[in-house]
């Protein structure tokens, strides 16, 4: 099988992308993409490299091809998707959260801080329970943090989307908790994998959040 990589890809960027894309490999075909729903797009180049792209957020399936040209595909794969609208910021990992809002990719209002959740310990017994509620403890505490001043936050300048990134459990947790009941249902791009969350990683998450997902896959290897 051949190797595949994925990588994040700005709208604005995104006819260059498929420009050089198709300098390194030939021409190629645009197809709808069977595996997937919402929108995405495969793309085979004449070397047999391919690449799945993926709108931000769910769409409507894209119109029939063949699509003249990376910036009509570029217009099709992002057909009515809004790229101007605020978007709700929650990173969370164990010790620390950045939330905020963003649009166009520029931080509008955010909120980082710490709260420390105490790792897991190879003590038994008692000493073991004891350390585990304690965790479970902190960890609650962070989560119930980290709602709170997202909530805020949202208040002030509503999202219309949201951004997910850390620790899947601790920020699904967190959209759970009823303070941020009224943003829970909004829509969500793909989750993103981030170090601990700090302002300098939440401005790149807000530059990155309406990107469009590229999975890339290699040539088949020549027999």
């Amino acid at each position: 099988m051949s190797p595949s990589r994925s990588v994040l890809v700005e709208a604005q960027r995104l006819e260059g992308w498929l420009g050089r894309f198709g300098e390194r490999n030939g021409p190629f075909e645009v197809q709808p993409d069977p595996e997937t729903t919402g929108g995405s797009l495969r793309i085979v180049a004449a070397n047999g490299c391919s690449a799945v792209l993926a709108p931000p957020l769910r769409a409507a399936p894209a119109p029939a091809i063949p699509i003249p040209g990376p910036g009509g595909l570029t217009a099709a794969l992002l057909s009515g998707i809004d790229l101007t609208v605020p978007v709700g910021l929650l990173l969370l990992r164990r010790g620390g959260y950045s939330v905020g809002v963003a649009r166009e990719g520029v931080v509008l209002s955010s909120k980082t801080g710490t709260r420390y959740v105490q790792g897991r310990t190879a003590a038994g017994g008692w000493s073991q329970q004891r350390f585990a509620r304690r965790r479970a403890n902190q960890a609650d505490a962070l989560v119930e943090e980290t709602a709170v001043r997202a909530a805020a936050l949202y208040a002030a300048d509503a999202p219309s989307c949201l951004q997910l990134g850390g620790d899947r459990a601790l920020a699904a947790a967190a959209l759970g908790e009823p303070v941020l009941a009224p943003f829970a249902s909004l829509p969500q791009v793909p989750f993103l994998t981030v170090p601990d969350p700090r302002f300098a990683v939440l401005k790149e998450a807000a530059r990155s959040a309406l990107s469009v997902r590229i999975t890339v896959t290699d040539p088949p290897a020549a027999v």
